[in-house]
């Protein structure tokens, strides 16, 4: 016998606007992200909170959305990978990445590029012991964390220039 799960109407600010949604509020936030509202560039690593893959951004402070239920979002503000690029131009953080050579199998990436954002947005200078700090809750299996780091100070010098959020 199939329990059809129940759903309440869960509002929050996603990617800068203001939605309303019915969801089941105890399906995990990267489900919820992935399969309700088809945003899949937040990736499933480990599903225990471990790998980073599935970084987001609530309230201003990265969290593991394997481990967050949709009912833990309302009222909040989001962001995932896809609330970073206006358009067709790119985040500096984005650009970056590219710039530096920091992307190559890109599973990790758009952890690794919030978790980016969260410490440039309180730091935007930040010493390399900030940006290991900071990244620290994402695992890489491709790059050896280098050319990440570079791609976090090159990001940083273009918010600078460029006056970017």
């Amino acid at each position: 016998m199939h329990v059809e799960a129940l759903k309440e109407k869960i509002s929050f600010k996603l990617n800068g606007k203001e939605i309303e949604v019915e969801a089941d509020p105890s399906m995990r936030l990267i489900d919820f992200l992935r399969e309700v509202l088809g945003l899949t560039g937040t990736k499933e690593g480990c599903g225990e909170g471990e790998c980073g893959a599935c970084t987001v951004i609530i309230d201003g402070s990265t969290a593991n959305s394997c481990l967050v239920l949709t009912s833990q979002i309302k009222g909040k503000e989001l962001y995932t990978i896809e609330g970073l690029q206006k358009g067709e131009e790119l985040h500096p953080i984005q650009q970056a990445f590219i710039d530096a050579g920091a992307v190559q199998c890109g599973f990790c990436t758009p952890g690794m590029v919030l978790s980016a954002k969260v410490l440039l947005d309180k730091q935007p200078e930040p010493a390399e012991g900030d940006i290991k700090r900071a990244i620290s809750g994402n695992l890489c299996r491709c790059t050896g964390y280098k050319k990440i780091e570079t791609a976090i100070k090159m990001a940083s010098d273009y918010m600078k220039k460029d006056g970017a959020e």
